[in-house]
């Protein structure tokens, strides 16, 4: 029902620079997703969002500003399909854009391996054959004018409580730029109770 995370991040845009920051993530299923974003050199909570199935809220709070966007957001400054369940799916170490339309199937020693073709990405997973947990997804566009792709490796698999849970990802996303991003989740937990603060102080103004 619920799930909280601290984690570090760290990723490389298509302007070649590399970033660094700790989130703390809260979720509860389905419906909304917390995140606080520090600044690793300050130390300080320099962003935090709210994320539900319809909307997205920004606070800025190195400038001082917010942001009230529908979903649609998330698809604007990622440039993929990308909604709620998503991020949440990413988040959670679950595939993302699987389709039930599976063309190829084949199980040996080296792992499991699965296509599937949606209406946007063929998704080509590698799962590990002991536990089924995935190992690795390549998304391809299936619009070959696009070249769109991602990579997605997991690793780093932990057992807490009864869940299998990936510690550790990386993201390649490439078009006409490329962003790599590596997640490594130093500390998380499952069914807790969680509250979601978010109030936007008087003197921010709207972006």
């Amino acid at each position: 029902n619920t799930f909280s995370a601290k984690l570090k991040v760290h990723y490389e845009g298509s302007d070649g620079k590399d970033y660094e920051f700790n989130a703390f993530i809260r979720l509860q299923k389905d419906k909304m997703i917390w995140i606080s974003i520090n600044a690793t050199l300050l130390g300080i909570e320099a962003f935090r969002a709210v994320i539900t199935p319809d909307s997205v809220k920004v606070l800025n709070k190195l400038d001082k500003f917010y942001q009230l966007r529908s979903v649609s957001y998330l698809k604007e400054i990622t440039h993929l399909p990308f909604d709620f369940n998503v991020l949440q799916s990413i988040i959670l170490g679950n595939p993302i854009y699987l389709d039930s339309n599976i063309l190829y199937y084949r199980k040996d020693i080296q792992g499991i391996s699965v296509l599937s073709i949606g209406p946007v990405f063929r998704n080509y997973l590698t799962l590990n054959p002991e536990d089924l947990t995935l190992k690795h997804s390549k998304l391809d566009d299936v619009d070959l004018m696009r070249a769109r792709n991602c990579d997605i490796t997991y690793g780093l698999y932990e057992r807490t409580d009864t869940v299998l849970f990936s510690a550790y990802r990386k993201i390649s996303v490439a078009e006409k730029a490329r962003l790599d991003v590596e997640m490594n989740f130093t500390k998380y937990s499952f069914n807790e109770n969680l509250n979601f603060p978010f109030s936007i102080p008087k003197n921010y103004k709207r972006n």
